[in-house]
């Protein structure tokens, strides 16, 4: 599923802008398909312009029936009559999708070899930030994981804060794209926004902020996200 609002804060009716031939949210929708690993996949939009841009160009799209605050809350609307096991979120302004890193997180679904037992309940994906420019930039969303690469806390400062100078830090990027049991999707929904995430703007904090863990799975590259016009910039020069 495809969350996509037209309206932006920082950069309004930014997934319909055109990014070479085509437009944001269309390099999204084809290249999240492209990648074979859906059964479907489908735009959620509140957005009349969305939704016409990719019924015409062959894809699914569904309008959203209520205001959503997040792109989670989004999808959990459009999913909660479908029989389906597992939810992958992609952001619309993720337009450089490609197979291997989702095929790393559908894999932590898996039940663990020979128990067929796996308890996660909710994944999502990271990259490690090597620009200080960008580490410093609230509109990178940095992580900090514990040992086994859960999620210990998500925030647009930058954590963790090298205190040490010698001490090595590494750097982690939230990418925008998640992975859900359908029930823990439905439950996001159900409990209020939290103190936390309030905060920071940052939805995932509500999951941490109820006690349920984010796998995150660390990967090497995802292009870039769109979030303002100098992303757009750099996407063009990486097309």
């Amino acid at each position: 599923m495809i969350p996509a609002r037209y309206a932006a804060t920082r950069f309004p009716a930014k997934l319909m802008q055109l990014l070479g031939e085509k437009t944001v949210i269309r390099h999204t929708y084809d290249n999240t398909k492209a990648t074979g690993l859906f059964d479907e996949v489908m735009v959620v939009t509140d957005s009349d312009i969305i939704y016409e841009e990719i019924t015409r160009h062959g894809g699914k799209a569904k309008m959203s029936v209520q205001e959503h605050e997040s792109g989670s809350d989004r999808i959990a609307e459009a999913v909660a009559d479908m029989d389906v096991d597992i939810v992958v979120n992609v952001q619309g302004d993720e337009p450089f999708v490609r197979r291997e890193p989702l095929e790393k997180l559908l894999e932590v679904f898996r039940g663990d070899a020979g128990s067929g037992h796996n308890d996660v309940q909710v994944g999502s994906l990271v990259q490690v930030l090597k620009e200080q420019r960008f580490i410093e930039d609230p509109n990178y969303v940095k992580v900090a994981l514990d040992k086994n690469n859960n999620a210990l806390f998500f925030s647009r400062s930058v954590i963790p804060y090298p205190r040490d100078p010698s001490a090595a830090a590494i750097y982690y990027e939230h990418i925008g794209v998640y992975a859900f049991r359908k029930q823990a999707l439905l439950q996001f929904t159900a409990w209020p926004v939290s103190p936390l995430e309030a905060v920071e703007k940052v939805e995932c904090l509500r999951y941490l902020e109820n006690g349920i863990p984010i796998r995150m799975v660390i990967t090497t590259y995802m292009g870039v996200e769109i979030d303002t016009p100098e992303d757009l910039e750099r996407a063009a020069k990486l097309l």
